[in-house]
C-alpha cells in the first residue's frame, strides 16, 4: 500500500485524537508528547519488517494501530453481548491498544526498522526493513512498557497485562497466563484475551489485503499434478494392482 503524504498526515491526525478521545487527565498529554516527540518516525514507520507479515510499508504501525483499536472496542461490544464479564474501563481498553506495539518505534534515540539495503533480502526474502543494529534486543512488549515507564506514564494492572501478553501464546513466556491449571492462576480480567483477538484480527485482514493486491502477482499458475505411468511390460495382475493404488493416491 502507499499512502500520499496528504494521508500520512491524515491517518497520523486521526491516532492521535484516538488519545484525546479515550485517555484522560496527565497521562493522556504526556502520551500524546511521546508520540508527537516522535511524531515523523511514527508517521512512517512498517508495522512489521517482511512483506508477508503485515503492514510492511511507510505508515503501516498508524494504520495497524488504529485497526487493533477499532477491532477491540468491537470486541468488547460482542463480547459484552454475549455476557462476557466487563471489569475494565474502554480508557484501559484503547490505551493498551493504542500502546501494544509501542515497542516497535525503538528507543527515545534510534529508530527500530530501517530500510533493508540488501537487494537479494528483499527480493527474496521479502525484509523490506532490517533492525537497527544500535538498539539493544528487547521483545517488543517489553520495550513497549519500558518506554511508558520511562515517560513517567502510568499503566494500570489490566493494561500492563494486556500489552505485556498481546502476543497469546505465540510467545512462548505467555503460556502461564492463557494456560492456568488452577481457578487462582487465571486470568481475572478478559482484556489481555480480546487484546491478542483484536491484534490477531488486524494483523490478518492487513496480510489479506497484502496478499490480494501485491502477494500472489508474478507467480506461476499452479500446474496440474500428472500420474505417474504404470510400466506396461508387468504381468496383467501386479500391473492392475498399481493402478489401484495409483488411484487412490493421485485421484
Amino acid at each position: 500500500m502507499n499512502f500520499t503524504v496528504e494521508q500520512l498526515q491524515e491517518n497520523y491526525a486521526k491516532f492521535l485524537s484516538y488519545i484525546d478521545t479515550y485517555i484522560t487527565g496527565e497521562r493522556g498529554e504526556q502520551l500524546k508528547k511521546l508520540y508527537t516527540d516522535h511524531a515523523e518516525r511514527i508517521m512512517l514507520m512498517p508495522a512489521s519488517s517482511v512483506d508477508h507479515h503485515h503492514n510492511t510499508f511507510p505508515g503501516g504501525y498508524v494504520d495497524h494501530v488504529m485497526r487493533v483499536v477499532d477491532c477491540a472496542l468491537k470486541l468488547k461490544e460482542l463480547w459484552s453481548s454475549m455476557g462476557a464479564y466487563i471489569n475494565y474501563t474502554d480508557e484501559e481498553l484503547v490505551f493498551a491498544a493504542l500502546n501494544h506495539d509501542l515497542g516497535k518505534i525503538g528507543t527515545e534515540e534510534a529508530e527500530q526498522y530501517q530500510i533493508n539495503d540488501s537487494e537479494w533480502h528483499r527480493k527474496n526474502q521479502g525484509k523490506l526493513y532490517k533492525y537497527n543494529p544500535v538498539n539493544p534486543f528487547m521483545m517488543v512488549p517489553d520495550r513497549s512498557l519500558f518506554l511508558l515507564q520511562q515517560r513517567g506514564i502510568k499503566v494500570s494492572f489490566n493494561e500492563y497485562l494486556g500489552i505485556k501478553v498481546h502476543d497469546g501464546l505465540y510467545e512462548d513466556g505467555n503460556k502461564p497466563y492463557f494456560v492456568a491449571h488452577s481457578k487462582e492462576s487465571k486470568l481475572r480480567c478478559n482484556l489481555p484475551i480480546l487484546l491478542h483477538h483484536a491484534d490477531h484480527m488486524a494483523a490478518r485482514i492487513e496480510f489479506e489485503m497484502w496478499d490480494r493486491n501485491e502477494g500472489s502477482q508474478g507467480k506461476e499458475p499452479i500446474k496440474e499434478k500428472r500420474k505417474p505411468s504404470v510400466p506396461q511390460n508387468l504381468p496383467e495382475g501386479e500391473k492392475e494392482a498399481l493402478m489401484d493404488v495409483f488411484n487412490t493416491l493421485f485421484k
